[in-house]
């Protein structure tokens, strides 16, 4: 039986529309959350194995913005070119031509793997007056206190993609590691939150188009991040970082910040990689308050 979301009041007050546009010979698929009319649009690309449900909690606390968030390629319901290799170039290629097409001149929003995304094709043209980022990959992630965790994953990552394509393929989607995933990634006690994430993760963590497109989403992962892209970026950016993440510690982060022309830190406490699931008010706030959007009243 499917956890209820905590947010499940709020987000069922909130519009949802899906669309499709095609882009790169291919088609993606997105959704339009939020007022149509909302003088504000945020464009939120989500991260490594997930699609666009996983920041749909953020968004609740946000009903006043119109979000665009789309399934990146090869995950949820946007399938893969086939023969293409999407590796970051790709990404930062396919992003800046769904910008273009559907939400020119939109805030730019990344969560996790799609902080490295939306850094890159920022500090390579893409226009947008803001640039968020939850949960930043701010230092290379073969380094650092959680080199051996990062190791294993290339180890099982690589070992998927090695195997017969039937048994690789069903060992990526294998429910008990998904859940020990899920249970290394949540910091919080409270156990319907907690539920909550799990179910997220059974549910969505799976959707990839198939073993090949997941390598490679992965390779792009673990080969670039933040650090790379900060010095080339002069648009207002916003880091949003958790004081408990196990992937980025939150002294990279503060560092890290330094590195762009215009940044600012926001520092959540008490959680970890899954700010968009445990801290999902916060983050909002922190948002709301770096575009300067007002509380809609009656929220």
């Amino acid at each position: 039986m499917p956890a209820p979301s905590p947010y499940a009041d709020r987000l069922s007050r909130l519009p949802v529309e899906r669309h499709e546009v095609e882009v790169r010979d291919g088609v993606t698929a997105y959704w339009e959350y939020g007022p149509e009319g909302s003088e504000t649009t945020v464009i939120a690309v989500h991260g490594f194995r997930g699609e666009h449900h996983g920041l749909e909690s953020v968004l609740a606390f946000l009903p006043e913005v119109r979000v665009i968030a789309p399934d990146l390629p090869g995950f949820g319901e946007t399938a893969p070119v086939p023969g293409r290799t999407y590796d970051l170039a790709e990404y930062v290629a396919w992003l800046t031509e769904f910008a273009a097409a559907v939400a020119p001149g939109a805030v730019i929003l990344g969560h996790s793997f799609g902080s490295i995304v939306t850094s890159a094709a920022v500090a390579q043209g893409l226009a947008t007056p803001r640039l968020i980022l939850i949960n930043p990959i701010g230092a290379p992630a073969l380094e650092g206190p959680k080199g051996l965790m990062t190791r294993l994953a290339v180890l099982y990552y690589s070992l998927g993609a090695r195997l017969p394509e039937r048994l690789g393929t069903a060992l990526l989607r294998n429910r008990l590691i998904v859940r020990i995933m899920s249970i290394a990634m949540a910091k919080t006690s409270d156990p319907e939150i907690r539920r909550f994430i799990h179910d997220q993760h059974d549910t969505y963590f799976s959707r990839f188009a198939d073993r090949d497109v997941l390598r490679d989403a992965f390779v792009a992962s673990v080969s670039h991040d933040v650090s790379e892209f900060a010095a080339s970026i002069s648009t207002p950016t916003m880091l949003i970082a958790a004081q408990r993440d196990d992937i980025t510690p939150i002294e990279v982060e503060r560092e890290l910040v330094t590195r762009f022309d215009d940044g600012t830190l926001v520092e959540i406490a008490h959680v970890g990689h899954l700010i968009h699931y445990e801290t999902p008010a916060e983050a909002a706030g922190a948002v709301r308050r770096f575009l300067r959007i007002p509380v809609a009243r009656g929220r």
